[in-house]
């Protein structure tokens, strides 16, 4: 076994995964911890955590989770040390924790503006304030964040999600120059519509909302791919993986779509 695991592509790396309880989080633990990475993982509940953690450790590697909201940087302080120090170090940060929300602009609440962009773009900014201490202490640092298809365009009825996504856009390009010189890369994934929990939410309030059918919903959401169709959160955690690999160290500040060809740009 350990033979093995010493020809994996990511063995004797450690890796942070954010927002790691489902969906694209989780497979994008899963996905590292296949290549080879122990794994830390975060979320707001505990209770998913414990059985990805079993699977994770299942597999041959060390997994360490704890709980916490990524809006209080108090919290954020206690995971980044809690993981770093059960880990023994972290080389790899995920920023995927985040929620979605959507209403007309006319007569918006704030409440959602403020809540969006505390999860999706400050939560990033306190994560990233967490941990890039110890990469640029050692010199070396693969950080990857989730944004979202709507980091490049705009879209109806989601003017703070899509706000606080082209913030972890622009966050992502200036660490990306920043952090240049210490070895660290960082890049973002621009997913469309994704099959998860969260889309299952948005396919909930479309069909509140209009009467549509859940699967006239769906559908709705999977036509924005001009492949017809949501994407995997496979699809996205192989770039994630790909993007963690000392091979792709020339990528850095770059935003990649996976979207079916939606956005060519």
């Amino acid at each position: 076994m350990t033979e093995l695991l010493q020809h994996l592509p990511l063995a004797g790396k450690r890796a942070v995964v954010t927002g790691a309880s489902k969906g694209i989080g989780r497979a994008i633990a899963l996905a590292l911890a296949e290549a080879g990475a122990d794994v830390g993982l975060c979320a707001r509940s505990s209770s998913e955590l414990e059985q990805l953690a079993t699977q994770i450790e299942a597999q041959g590697r060390r997994c360490v989770f704890t709980t916490c909201d990524v809006t209080d940087p108090a919290q954020v302080e206690r995971m980044a040390n809690e993981l770093r120090t059960g880990l023994g170090g972290v080389h790899i940060l995920v920023n995927n924790a985040g929620i979605a929300g959507s209403h007309k602009f006319l007569n918006h609440p704030d409440e959602l503006w403020h809540r969006l962009l505390a999860v999706n773009l400050t939560g990033v900014y306190y994560v990233c304030k967490a941990f890039v201490p110890t990469l640029v202490e050692q010199r070396y640092g693969r950080i990857i964040n989730i944004a979202s298809i709507a980091s490049r365009v705009g879209g109806r009825y989601i003017a703070a999600y899509t706000a606080s996504k082209h913030g972890v856009l622009g966050l992502t390009r200036a660490l990306a120059v920043e952090l240049l010189p210490y070895n660290i890369t960082v890049n973002a994934i621009c997913p469309s519509y994704v099959n998860t929990p969260m889309t299952d939410a948005s396919v909930s309030n479309i069909m509140a909302r209009t009467g549509m059918s859940e699967e006239q919903a769906r559908q709705s959401l999977a036509r924005s791919s001009p492949q017809n169709r949501l994407i995997e959160p496979e699809e996205v955690a192989a770039i994630a993986v790909f993007l963690a690999l000392d091979s792709s160290k020339g990528i850095n500040g770059q935003a990649i779509n996976i979207d079916g060809g939606g956005v060519m740009s």
